[in-house]
C-alpha cells in the first residue's frame, strides 16, 4: 500500500543526511568525552563543538545548553530542577502553567503540588487556547516560583505571545520556562531576544534521531539536577553523552533552520487547503487553534456525531496516518483535556483529528487524503 504519512507532529523521519553525520560516531570517534585519553578528547571536542552551534542557533551561550534524552526530559528538569531550587533558596512555591500544556509539563507540575506540596494555578486561556496576559500579570506574586507555557501547542497548533508573556516574568524577576518541542523547527527562536529563562526542545521533532534533546538554561536561573550520578551538563544532568544523538540533533536543527522559511512557506499553503476544505466541504467540522496565529504545518479538527479514534483507524486503515489529538493519547477514549480546556463539549471533543505536514508532504497527497476524508466522516456518521 502506498501509505501517506500525515502526523510530523507525532515524529519525524530521520533526514538521510543526518543519518550519514552521525555514523562516524557510532564506530570511529566513539570514546567517552569524559575520558582523558585521546579518544576522549575527541568526543569531547565534538561534543562541545555541537554545543556552540546549539547555541548559537537558539540565541544562547554555549554554557547555557544541557543536552537531554527528549524533549519531556528537558521539561521535566526545567520544571522539577528550577522549583526546587526557588523553594530551597527563598521558600517560592507556587507554579503556573496553562490547561493546555503538554503531559510532560502538566504531570510533573500536579506531581510536585501532590508530592512535594507545590501550589499550582492555571492561567486563563481563550477558545484558541492562547493565554490570558492580563490573567497573567494578575496570578503572579510574591510566592511564584515559575511559570511555564507551551511555544506552540501540540494538539491544536496555536502559538503563544511567548515574548510577552517573557516580558511580564522579566519584570517580576520570575523564570519563564517554554516547551518548544512543536515550535523550533516552525518559528524563529531566540532565547535572549525573546527573554525566556528556560527552553525545550526535541531532535526528532525536526528529522532528527529520537532519543536526544537541548534544555536551554539561561545563566540567571538556578537549578537542582534531578538525575544524580557524574558531573555531566555542567553537573545537571549525570549520565554518558550520546554523542551520534547529539551529532544528529545538531545537523536536523542546522537543516531545519536553513530552510525554515521556504518549507513553512511551502506547507502552510498546504495546510491552509485541508483548512478551507473540511470547513466549506464537510459539514458539521469545527477548526480548533487558532486560525492564523498556528503553527504552518498543523490543521486541527472536531467533527460533529463521529468518534476520533474510529475516524484515525478508518483513516489508517485506507493508507493515512494522523491522529486524534497527541501521539501521547493515542487509544485514549477520554476527551482531550486541551479540547475541554477550550470550551468544547465533551461529546464534541471526542471527534477530533490532527492532520499535521512534513517536508516530504505533497498537493498530490494532500488531495488524496482530503476526498478519502470526507468520504469516512460520511460513513461514520451513516
Amino acid at each position: 500500500m502506498d501509505r501517506i504519512y500525515l502526523d510530523y507532529a507525532a515524529t519525524t523521519p530521520l533526514d538521510p543526511y543526518v543519518l550519514e553525520a552521525m555514523m562516524p560516531y557510532f564506530t570511529e570517534i566513539f570514546g567517552n568525552p569524559s575520558s582523558s585519553h585521546y579518544f576522549g578528547q575527541q568526543a569531547e571536542g565534538i561534543l562541545e563543538e555541537c554545543r556552540a552551534k546549539v547555541a548559537k542557533m537558539l540565541g544562547a551561550q554555549s554554557e547555557d545548553v544541557i543536552f537531554t534524552a527528549s524533549g519531556s526530559e528537558g521539561d521535566n528538569l526545567a520544571i522539577r530542577g528550577t522549583a526546587l531550587a526557588r523553594r530551597a533558596k527563598s521558600g517560592k512555591d507556587t507554579i503556573l502553567i496553562s490547561p493546555v500544556e503538554h503531559p510532560a509539563v502538566a504531570n510533573t507540575v500536579k506531581q510536585l503540588r501532590d508530592m512535594f506540596g507545590f501550589k499550582l494555578i492555571e492561567l486563563r486561556i481563550d477558545n484558541f487556547g492562547q493565554i490570558n496576559l492580563a490573567d497573567l500579570k494578575e496570578k503572579l506574586d510574591a510566592n511564584t516560583a515559575l511559570v511555564s507555557t507551551i511555544y506552540a501547542n501540540n494538539e491544536i497548533g496555536t502559538i503563544n505571545p511567548v515574548k510577552e508573556i517573557a516580558d511580564i516574568c522579566q519584570e517580576r524577576g520570575i523564570p519563564f520556562h517554554s516547551d518548544a518541542v512543536q515550535a523550533c523547527a516552525h518559528l524563529p527562536i531566540d532565547v535572549t531576544t525573546d527573554g525566556i529563562d528556560l527552553l525545550s526542545i526535541a531532535a526528532h521533532k525536526f528529522y532528527g534521531p529520537k532519543g536526544v534533546g537541548v534544555l536551554i538554561k539561561r545563566k540567571s536561573v538556578d537549578l537542582i539536577s534531578h538525575t544524580s550520578g557524574g558531573k555531566q551538563e555542567h553537573k545537571l544532568r549525570a549520565g554518558t553523552h550520546n554523542i551520534p544523538g547529539i551529532v544528529g540533533l545538531t545537523t536536523a536543527l542546522e537543516i531545519a533552520l536553513a530552510n525554515r522559511l521556504k518549507e513553512n512557506q511551502r506547507i502552510s499553503i498546504l495546510r491552509d487547503q485541508i483548512i478551507q476544505f473540511v470547513l466549506s466541504e464537510i459539514s458539521g467540522s469545527h477548526l480548533t487553534g487558532h486560525l492564523s496565529d498556528r503553527l504552518p504545518n498543523h490543521a486541527s479538527f472536531v467533527f460533529e456525531g463521529i468518534s476520533g479514534n474510529d475516524l484515525v483507524i478508518m483513516l489508517d486503515m485506507a493508507g493515512f496516518a494522523c491522529s486524534s489529538g497527541s501521539a501521547c493519547k493515542v487509544g485514549d477514549p477520554k476527551p482531550s483535556q486541551v479540547l475541554l480546556a477550550l470550551g468544547i463539549t465533551p461529546e464534541l471533543a471526542g471527534g477530533s483529528l490532527r492532520i499535521t505536514l512534513g517536508k516530504y508532504t505533497t498537493e498530490e497527497q494532500v488531495v488524496r487524503f482530503l476526498d478519502f476524508l470526507s468520504i469516512s466522516v460520511r460513513k461514520l456518521r451513516k
